[in-house]
């Protein structure tokens, strides 16, 4: 199953570039990285900034995500690209990601809503057997 933005949540979510738009947690809102690990409730995202590295736990519950997915994923759907729903509002201490850089250019920024993700990710990635996730 081809990685579309209709897809994306029965998709493996890790070394996907991701932010925070929503978040119980005030200080979460905007994080921006890449996802390394995925848990059946949170998601790890490696956040870079000044040359520094750190890993943040985030709960998928009571968070919203905003995934950038790019090459044939991001053509298929708009060939131009989709419009972050946080490019207005990045932090100045953040640096700017690749994906950040090419915005418009084959990338599109799908939302997703942490509860609709809240599962084992093995299992939310079936293609056989009696998967809800199918």
């Amino acid at each position: 199953m081809a990685l579309t933005p209709e897809t994306l949540p029965r998709h493996e979510l890790n070394g996907l570039p991701v932010r925070v738009v929503e978040s119980d947690d005030d200080a979460r809102e905007g994080l921006e990285g890449r996802v390394v690990i995925e848990t059946t409730n949170t998601l790890s995202i490696e956040v870079r900034r000044n040359g520094e590295s750190r890993v943040v736990m985030v709960p998928k519950s009571g968070s919203v995500f905003e995934f950038a997915i790019t090459d044939e994923a991001a053509d298929s759907g708009k060939e131009s690209g989709t419009t972050s729903k946080l490019a207005d509002t990045q932090p100045a201490e953040t640096e700017q990601s690749d994906v950040a850089d090419r915005a418009g250019e084959g990338v599109a920024y799908v939302t997703v809503d942490g509860s609709r993700l809240l599962s084992r990710p093995a299992r939310r990635t079936e293609t056989s057997g009696d998967s809800p996730w199918q």
